[in-house]
C-alpha cells in the first residue's frame, strides 16, 4: 500500500533535471540543453513539455503587473523507459520568439528615441526575466516531476 501512494506521489519515481548553458544568445533564436531524468526504479515517462517562458513585470510596489509570455515551446511523445538507478539524458533544441512591446518597436526602428525608450522603461520599473521549464509525464504517477530554471539572454 505503502509503495503505490508513493509511486503516486513521485516520491523515490522519476527526477528531472535541466541542464542548460548560463547565457543565452537572443540572435541565436534557439536554446540548447539536455534533460537528465533519474530514477530508483524502473519507470516510463509517456511525455516531456519544455517550454520557454519570459516573465514581463512594470509598475511599482502595489501597482506592479506581471505577465508571462510563452515564447517558444516543444514536445517529445516517445515513451521512454528509465532504468534502475541510472541516468538517461535527452538533448534538445528549443527555437523561441521573442516578443515585443510597441515601444520596443518604436526604439528599434529610430536610434534617436531608443534612449528615450530606455529612460521611459527604466521609470516605469519595466523588467523581463527569462526561464526554461521542462515536465514529464510519467505513467502512473499523480504528480509529475518537472525542473524550472532562469536563464540570461545576451
Amino acid at each position: 500500500m505503502l509503495d503505490k501512494v508513493k509511486k503516486w506521489l513521485g516520491i523515490e519515481g522519476v527526477k528531472l533535471e535541466l541542464i542548460l548553458p548560463e547565457t543565452v544568445q537572443e540572435s541565436n533564436g534557439a536554446v540548447t540543453g539536455q534533460i537528465r531524468l533519474f530514477s530508483m526504479s524502473p519507470q516510463r515517462v509517456s511525455a516531456i513539455k519544455v517550454k520557454m517562458v519570459e516573465r514581463y513585470s512594470r509598475g511599482r510596489k502595489q501597482d506592479k503587473l506581471t505577465d508571462e509570455y510563452v515564447l517558444g515551446i516543444i514536445e517529445f511523445r516517445q515513451e521512454l523507459t528509465i532504468p534502475k538507478e541510472e541516468y538517461l539524458d535527452i538533448e534538445f533544441t528549443l527555437p523561441f520568439e521573442m516578443k515585443k512591446s510597441e515601444m520596443d518597436t518604436i526604439g528599434d526602428n529610430n536610434p534617436f528615441i531608443g534612449g528615450l525608450v530606455k529612460l521611459a522603461k527604466s521609470f516605469e520599473g519595466v523588467q523581463s526575466t527569462y526561464f526554461i521549464q521542462a515536465e514529464a509525464n510519467v505513467v502512473g504517477t499523480g504528480l509529475n516531476p518537472f525542473d524550472k530554471q532562469m536563464i540570461l539572454l545576451e
